[in-house]
């Protein structure tokens, strides 16, 4: 880039050209003290230059720090369930990795399947305003209770008009992939979703489950190359979530532990602890562990096992945690599980 393409004064620009400072990367390679003692220029002239060449150099706009740690004025992907989205300050983060985990049967999938089809709301409700992709790597999709979820979209978006419900063909923008193995997940996430995410078709990507897949293809002793794939894995879903401005919803599963501490990555009060050890821990904006506890609670006609949704970590919210039912319309937050 020529210096005259920079906004600066020709007093600068002439200094620069005297001192032979051929392009803006160059003084971008030279320190401040050093290109003021090159150039002549003051202090205020130096900073000023080196201001004007960083943002000619620069390739994306600067992303405010409340955005990367998903602050109140980032978009955000409700729940459907306003007890739940008071947990998550309004849904799951635009931006970055979140992980669900918790045992077989604790409702991840059930989540997931609700926030596809949230996704499909306008932003004024809560959504995306476009489809989701789903990605499974070890059951089969289970398409009978999305359409199970679809028919009582009504009951659990009261907030929702219902002629808007009516005109959202729900089946037809959840895009279905199958992984067996790491290939064919790199393949999938490398060309069929990106493809998806620049269309425009979706904007929000589950994964379900993370642990399948390394848990089977791996030994014990195959940690180090484990680790790679893992890193490779999760640098590619943070590129996706970045340039296509995309929330990225990871399921995993969850292994024993046999002791306990206050500064666990696991849930507030739980004898199990996400798979994938610290490896993919470090790797997720946030984490959400979902229980089974004992106990079950009723809503009109229908009963659900009590369960739990608690913040592991986040950047931006409490450890805290909710309890919730699994009803025919989808997961619900319950506020006083006793009565």
């Amino acid at each position: 880039m020529d210096w005259d393409q920079l906004d600066l004064h020709p007093r600068i620009t002439a200094a620069v050209r005297r001192a032979n400072v051929r392009s803006v990367r160059d003084a971008l390679c030279v320190s401040g003290p050093d290109l003021q003692r090159l150039t002549g220029l003051s202090r205020s002239d130096t900073q000023q230059l080196l201001a004007a060449a960083a943002t000619a150099c620069r390739r994306h706009p600067p992303i405010p720090a409340l955005l990367l740690r998903g602050g109140e004025s980032g978009l955000r992907l409700s729940v459907s369930c306003p007890v739940l989205d008071q947990l998550l300050r309004g849904g799951l983060p635009v931006g970055g990795v979140t992980e669900l985990a918790g045992e077989s049967g604790a409702g991840k999938t059930q989540l997931a399947l609700q926030l596809c089809l949230s996704a499909q709301y306008p932003t004024e409700h809560g959504g995306l305003d476009s489809g989701a992709v789903y990605i499974c790597t070890e059951d089969t999709f289970p398409i009978r209770r999305l359409q199970q979820l679809i028919s009582g979209q009504s009951c659990l978006r009261p907030d929702v008009p219902p002629s808007l419900i009516s005109s959202l063909r729900f089946s037809d923008h959840v895009y279905i992939e199958h992984a067996a193995d790491l290939d064919s997940l790199q393949v999938c996430l490398s060309r069929r979703v990106p493809l998806l995410l620049a269309r425009g078709l979706v904007r929000l990507l589950v994964v379900d489950s993370v642990a399948a897949l390394f848990r089977s293809e791996f030994q014990a002793a195959d940690w180090l190359e484990r680790s790679k794939q893992l890193l490779t894995f999760s640098s590619t879903l943070h590129h996706l979530s970045q340039e296509f401005t995309t929330p990225v919803l990871c399921i995993n599963q969850v292994t024993d532990v046999f002791s306990s501490s206050d500064h666990s990555l696991g849930p507030l009060s739980s004898n199990v602890a996400p798979a994938l050890g610290l490896a993919w821990a470090n790797q997720v904006t946030v984490r959400l562990m979902m229980r089974r506890l004992q106990g079950t609670v009723a809503r009109g006609d229908q009963h659900s096992a009590l369960r739990r949704l608690e913040v592991a970590f986040a950047p931006h919210l409490a450890r805290d945690g909710r309890d919730a039912g699994v009803w025919r319309e989808g997961v619900r937050g319950v506020l006083n599980p006793d009565s």
